[in-house]
């Protein structure tokens, strides 16, 4: 398939917002069965804020995808059957916690909901986290669900691709909440560097795996199957067409195979070896911190591209180029 930059940008940016989230309300979480000190408000606050610009980022690649943007709301009317339109109504409803999540902390608006036999109090900052955690996971299923239900391209057509979609955007998001804490709540840095390197190995690990799958897989159809014809022995001679169309252009990402063979140990490097051996060390530095994220970032901008160029569309094997 042929990458679009625009959904490049907008799976790792939200992605990366998700797991900024996620990894500020599990250290409330924490916090709040007091494993770990609470940190103030504002701490909580303007990390919602970083998250939900990512998200944003995100948002506003999508619509450079759109050939019509003005009917972008058509996209949420299929929900019943489409992963996509569920996404679509699924990103603004997290979007919107996290909104409320920030704005509850930042504005000291935080009322006791309920308090549990325990003793346990849950406040209204809670209940918005339980809900936008929620909905970050329900987000990443929607989309990674999107290329995980295409039957016919194999390379997506796998649990590992659900499960990556969490592992990776769980990773930068631990990453850069690492950053910002060693730059705002210096204390609370190795807890989100130690997660940050657990969930980075995870996500090398599922990937890895998810490569291994793909390199074993064998082509179900053949220029046989393609065209209908059973002869044993057929020649393109070629493309289909007298020059480019839509297919030699959408469903082709047009470069060789020794590019794919660079990219491949390329994004591993970048997104899980080397910030694996950084965080390993557990600096606390908000600069080698920052360096930690923008290699994964980078990395995971460069997986993103191979995760779809390596997605083999059948047709294919009739528009193929030929030399």
């Amino acid at each position: 398939m042929k990458p679009a930059f625009s959904v490049i940008f907008l799976t790792t940016l939200i992605g990366a917002g998700q797991g900024l989230f996620l990894a500020l309300f599990t250290h409330q979480s924490y916090a709040l069965f007091g494993l770990l000190p609470l940190q103030s408000d504002a701490f909580y606050g303007y990390g919602s804020a970083l998250a939900l610009l990512l998200l944003v980022g995100g948002l506003i690649a999508s619509f450079f995808h759109l050939g019509r943007p003005e009917r972008a709301w058509r996209a949420a009317t299929q929900w019943r059957t489409s992963w996509l339109s569920r996404e679509v109504i699924v990103l603004p409803a997290f979007m919107a916690f996290v909104f409320f999540y920030g704005l509850s902390h930042l504005a000291g608006f935080r009322p006791e909901i309920v308090t549990l036999p325990s003793g346990l109090v849950i406040d209204l900052s809670v209940v918005l986290g339980i809900a936008g955690t929620l909905l970050a996971f329900a987000l990443f299923v929607c989309t990674a669900m999107i290329y995980a239900c295409l039957r016919f391209l194999r390379e997506w057509n796998s649990p590992l691709t659900v499960i990556n979609y969490i592992l990776m955007g769980g990773a930068s998001g631990f990453s850069l909440a690492a950053f910002y804490a060693a730059s705002a709540a210096l204390s609370q840095a190795n807890f989100f560097v130690s997660w940050a390197a657990i969930i980075t190995f995870l996500a090398l690990a599922g990937r890895s795996a998810s490569l291994a799958r793909n390199a074993r897989l064998k082509p179900k159809s053949t220029m046989q199957t393609a065209i209908g014809v059973k002869h044993p022995h057929i020649v393109q001679r070629s493309m289909g067409s007298m020059g480019g169309t839509f297919n030699t252009r959408e469903f082709f990402h047009g470069k060789s195979e020794s590019f794919l063979r660079t990219i491949k140990p390329t994004f591993l490097i970048l997104a899980f070896v080397l910030p694996l051996l950084l965080l390993a060390s557990f600096a606390t530095n908000p600069v080698l911190l920052g360096i930690v994220f923008a290699l994964q970032y980078i990395g995971l901008l460069a997986e993103r591209w191979f995760f779809f160029a390596q997605a083999n569309h059948p047709q294919n094997l009739y528009y193929q180029t030929i030399g």
